[in-house]
């Protein structure tokens, strides 16, 4: 995902989407409404998870489960369901016995995974300096 900058005629840096979004807000409007409405979403502990595993290929529930270590069946079905109503996914029942149910993005999904898929190489690559900033922290402010 390439970081580039757009420049207004003057050379300054022209605002983001983000900072659009909160000039000249007329009292009463909120129109940070959208990104805490989508980052409610994409921030839970489960959902860029289950976006990152499914960005190749459709998967069934069960093999869902093995991929994502650590989720229950409840968090993965409530997880799944929270991404079908959004857009994020779709769920493929096929009429057979027993029933066979398959889970792919949706092209809005698919949107998302370069974004997840970022985020997730940068937590990885940043995990330890986090961790070692909160144990000095702890260790500093401990009573």
């Amino acid at each position: 995902m390439a970081n580039t900058l757009t420049m207004t005629p003057a050379g300054d840096p022209a605002p983001t989407g983000y900072e659009r979004s909160c000039e000249g807000a007329a009292p009463g409007t909120d129109h940070g409404r959208a990104i805490r409405d989508v980052l409610d979403r994409i921030g839970d502990k489960w959902s860029l998870l289950v976006v990152g595993t499914l960005r190749a290929e459709r998967l069934r529930f069960t093999e869902l489960q093995r991929h994502i270590p650590g989720i229950s069946q409840r968090m993965l079905t409530l997880t799944l369901r929270q991404l079908e109503r959004d857009g994020l996914i779709t769920r493929t029942v096929h009429a057979e016995v027993p029933p066979r149910v398959e889970y792919e993005l949706t092209p809005l999904g698919g949107t998302l995974v370069e974004l997840a898929m970022a985020l997730a190489d940068w937590a990885i690559q940043n995990h330890p300096r986090i961790e070692a900033s909160r144990d000095a922290y702890d260790a500093a402010h401990a009573r």
